[in-house]
């Protein structure tokens, strides 16, 4: 993997140094562009047959026409050029940060910020909650999964990436943000005014319902996640329960160690809990580390809806295609794709796809989503009357285990 980082960097080195290049490929066709000046750090690209003289045509114009030129910034048009690279892809979560934003992300990884509590990404083009944390403003201000984010403190979303949102949502502790919100359900959109706090991950809670029926509700995959959930499968056999009911509903994922860690727990050593895909071709397997505790005919039913996303719908997808449990909801948020941050310079970096993930069955979950085994939709009277249609198909099925473990 570190040769590959090393290629990949070094590939993004490459891709910049084609945009200095431009120049002199553009001149050894013939055509002016005297008027780029002062280029450094030129290199050649790999593929000649590219023709960079549009590029620097259009600087040029820029340069020489633009009604407000004495304004222009030399360097930030270099961001925005590079900026428009990375989004030809056409990935919604590949992203060039220039030196602002890229502390800001920084600084975000690092946690330094006050946010709303809510997973946001990029549906058919358009900025969509993947689902709010449990007990976050989001989450308290009636924020849902599937909600489309029409605009930020009155600025429209359209053209907007995920990190560009992210931006504007989050701010200052304590500070306001308004968001226009178009919920699944409603033909309406509604202004919601949202106050940024710091916000605490929530991780698991447990519940022991009637007729020995034991409920597990993960809401993220996170570091301490692994030792939460074996304390939580530990409470479940002390309980004497013998069905079992994991929700992964708003769970929108979180490290791929803990899908794998979690999903072990089900699995034979060495059982294939999901692939990572490379452009190339090339795959890796994570596998079962086979702690497989329960080996008998265990009724297990996970929970799933449209804010199950990333590692959530790893877990699901493995323990599903490898016949341990049911699925049961709706149609989970298809986020299967994997990031890297690649330093580009000393204050800029840019966050590429690099792979796609894979069911064990070899079936892609970005852009698709799981289909649970057994769908269920939640409706607006549902909500307003207090029912749960989806976690009551769960509980008659781990209670009927018999009728439904091999549907």
């Amino acid at each position: 993997m570190k040769n590959k980082k090393l290629k990949i960097i070094f590939s993004t080195l490459i891709i910049l140094g084609i945009f200095a290049g431009g120049s002199l490929f553009g001149y050894t066709q013939g055509r002016s562009i005297d008027s780029a000046q002062n280029i450094v750090n030129k290199e050649e690209g790999k593929n000649s047959s590219i023709d960079f003289y549009p590029f620097w045509k259009t600087w040029n114009i820029i340069r020489d026409k633009y009604v407000a030129n004495e304004d222009l910034d030399d360097q930030a048009m270099v961001w925005g050029a590079i900026s428009g690279l990375v989004g030809s892809t056409g990935d919604p979560h590949s992203v060039f940060f220039p030196p602002e934003d890229a502390k800001e992300f920084e600084d975000n990884i690092r946690g330094d910020f006050g946010g709303v509590g809510m997973e946001i990404g990029m549906r058919n083009g358009i900025l969509t909650v993947i689902a709010p944390l449990k007990n976050t403003p989001a989450y308290k201000a009636g924020i849902k999964a599937g909600d489309i984010i029409i605009e930020i403190n009155g600025e429209s979303t359209v053209g907007l990436n995920v990190n560009q949102a992210v931006k504007l949502i989050r701010g200052e502790i304590g500070t306001t943000v308004k968001l226009t919100i178009l919920h699944k359900d409603d033909g309406e959109p509604q202004e919601i005014a949202i106050v940024r706090n710091i916000i605490q991950i929530p991780i698991i809670d447990t519940e022991q319902k009637e007729n020995g029926i034991f409920v597990i509700s993960l809401y993220s995959f996170t570091g301490s996640s692994m030792d939460m959930f074996r304390e939580a499968l530990r409470e479940f056999v002390y309980s004497g329960s013998g069905k079992l009911i994991l929700d992964l509903r708003g769970n929108p994922g979180g490290f791929l160690e803990s899908a794998v860690d979690l999903s072990s727990w089900f699995l034979p050593m060495g059982k294939t809990i999901a692939k990572e895909k490379f452009g190339t071709g090339e795959e890796t397997i994570f596998r079962s580390k086979g702690y497989n505790i329960f080996t008998g005919d265990l009724p297990f039913v996970i929970l799933i809806n449209e804010g199950s996303a990333s590692a959530s719908e790893i877990m699901a997808g493995a323990l599903s295609e490898h016949g341990k449990a049911k699925t049961v909801g709706q149609k989970t948020f298809g986020k299967g794709s994997v990031q890297e941050l690649v330093p580009v310079t000393v204050d800029t970096s840019l966050k590429i796809t690099i792979a796609k993930w894979l069911t064990p069955n070899g079936i892609s979950i970005e852009g698709n989503g799981l289909t649970p085994d057994v769908e269920v939709e939640i409706k607006k009277e549902d909500i307003e009357s207090g029912r749960d249609p989806q976690m009551e198909k769960a509980i008659e099925m781990v209670n009927n285990w018999a009728k439904y473990k091999n549907q």
